[in-house]
This record gives structure tokens, sequence and C-alpha cells, in this order.
């Protein structure tokens, strides 16, 4: 699992820090002052653990690009934490606390976390509900019938992977597949027309003589 710790206090960032990575965690620091933070590019975390420096007001929004991490702020009570845009889960712990304490809210988060990251599935843009067997791609509902999100949902679950036409039909259909019908071809167009047709950017692509696979290109 890997950590963002942002924080306003160095002291207690280094503490932190420690702890964590004594428990088993990777753990990146940022620094954060009155003017906001950074964060590093082309990093996912699993949580991020934000510690609001004293008397430094309302910050931005915190956005996490890609997946939805969950944010843990640690304040004192007179301090109001940032909006959460964009992200997950949040929780706030009032300074001072023990460690124990911290760690038993990291490991709570993380479990919500992994519990989101099960229930939903997104690939760039394109984002699966599985809960609500809801379908949209950069904010605009796709209407999809039953097996159309079954196949999708089993691309988007083996994202990167080349998934031969048999395996297809036989994941959604539970039939065996015959070589001389483009069955599943005709059902992969359909959805074609749906989740790539009206985009610029196209998710699900051919590998000829392989079958298909759907990722980012």
């Amino acid at each position: 699992m890997r950590i963002l710790l942002i924080e306003g206090e160095i002291q207690t960032a280094q503490y932190l820090r420690k702890g964590l990575v004594e428990n088993g965690f990777a753990v990146d620091v940022v620094r954060m002052d009155p003017g906001g933070f950074n964060l590093p590019q082309r990093a996912e975390y699993d949580l991020l653990v934000c510690d609001v420096p004293r008397g430094a007001g309302r910050f931005s929004e915190i956005r996490c690009e890609g997946r939805q991490a969950p944010v843990l702020f640690l304040a004192d009570r007179n301090v109001v934490p940032p909006r959460s845009g964009g992200v997950g889960a949040t929780n706030l712990l009032l300074k001072p606390f023990a460690f124990t304490d911290f760690l038993a809210r990291v490991h709570g988060l993380l479990r919500w976390g992994a519990d989101q990251a099960r229930l939903t599935l997104q690939v760039g843009g394109l984002e699966l509900d599985l809960v609500r067997h809801r379908a949209s791609r950069d904010g605009k509902r796709l209407d999809l019938t039953p097996k159309e999100f079954l196949l999708l949902s089993l691309l988007m679950r083996k994202t990167g992977e080349v998934l031969s036409r048999a395996y297809i039909a036989d994941q959604v259909w539970e039939i065996n597949f015959e070589s001389n019908t483009n069955f599943v071809d005709v059902h992969i167009r359909r959805l074609r027309s749906k989740v790539d047709d009206p985009f610029p950017a196209k998710l699900i692509h051919t590998v000829r003589g392989m079958g298909y696979v759907l990722e980012q290109r």
C-alpha cells in the first residue's frame, strides 16, 4: 500500500512516516504550506494523509488524478480542513492523537478504498458502477444492455490483457465459441458504438488474430 503524506509540520511528518514505514507502508512526503502543495506526477496512492498546519485556514480543493483515494485530515480543533473534490471518503483526526488511533484510521480508510475499488471500475474517463449497474464516460451516461454491461465489465477487469473470442464467449454468454461465427465481433461492435464512437480516444482495440483488449493508448 502506498500512502502520500502531505505535511504541514515537519516533526509530525517525520514521526508519522517512520511509524507507517515500520508498519509496512510505502510513504511519500510532500510539503504543505498556506499556498498549497504539489502532488507528485504520475503517482497513484491508496491513501492521502493531509497534516493541516496551524493557522492555515481553508486550502484549495485536493484533487487526485486517476483512482479515487480516501483522505485522512490531521488538524487542530480550530482549523477548517480543505474540501476534497475528486477524491474518495474523508476522515478527520484531531490533534493530539495516539499513533495507535492514527494507524486504526489508516487501516479503516484503506479497507474502504479496497471495497470501492471492487465496486467501481475505471479506465480513463470510462467508469462502471457495479452496484448501481451504471456506466458513464467523461460524465456522460452510457445506455447499455445487461450483456453489454457484463461484456464491458469483463474487458475493464482485464484492462491491458488481450482476451480471445473464445474466452469472451465463455465468460459472458457461457457458450462454446465457434470460430466460423462472428457472434462476439457483432457484440463488440455494438459496445464500441456506445463506449468509443462518440469519443475521440478509443479504448476497445482489436488485436488481429488474437482477440480484443481495453486500454488507453
